[in-house]
């Protein structure tokens, strides 16, 4: 039997389910906002859900974080700030469009 990979067990840490939410968020925030045609560039209330499903990514990827400093815990912090971003640009892709 093969092994059930940790990114689809719940409970477990996982820095790839983190920034795979992360990622998901913000592709779909882009076509919901109608990236592909600049011409019809607008808001939708469905990135609303976007935002939810971005700040889970960062709650997973938080969780990954240990308590002694190390080079995975800076890495850990890396993809932080990076899924901040993420956030920040779905926000404004709310509010500005």
């Amino acid at each position: 039997m093969l092994p059930f990979p940790s990114i689809f067990r719940l409970r477990q840490k996982s820095l790839l389910r983190g920034v795979l939410l992360s990622l998901a968020a913000f592709l779909g925030s882009l076509r919901l906002a109608g990236f592909p045609d600049v011409n019809n560039l607008h808001s939708s209330r469905w990135q609303y859900l976007a935002i939810l499903i971005a700040l889970c990514g960062m709650a997973e990827t938080g969780r990954c974080l240990r308590h002694r400093w190390s080079l995975y815990h800076a890495g850990v912090i890396l993809f932080l700030y990076a899924e901040l971003m993420i956030l920040a640009t779905i926000v404004a892709m709310l509010v500005l469009l």
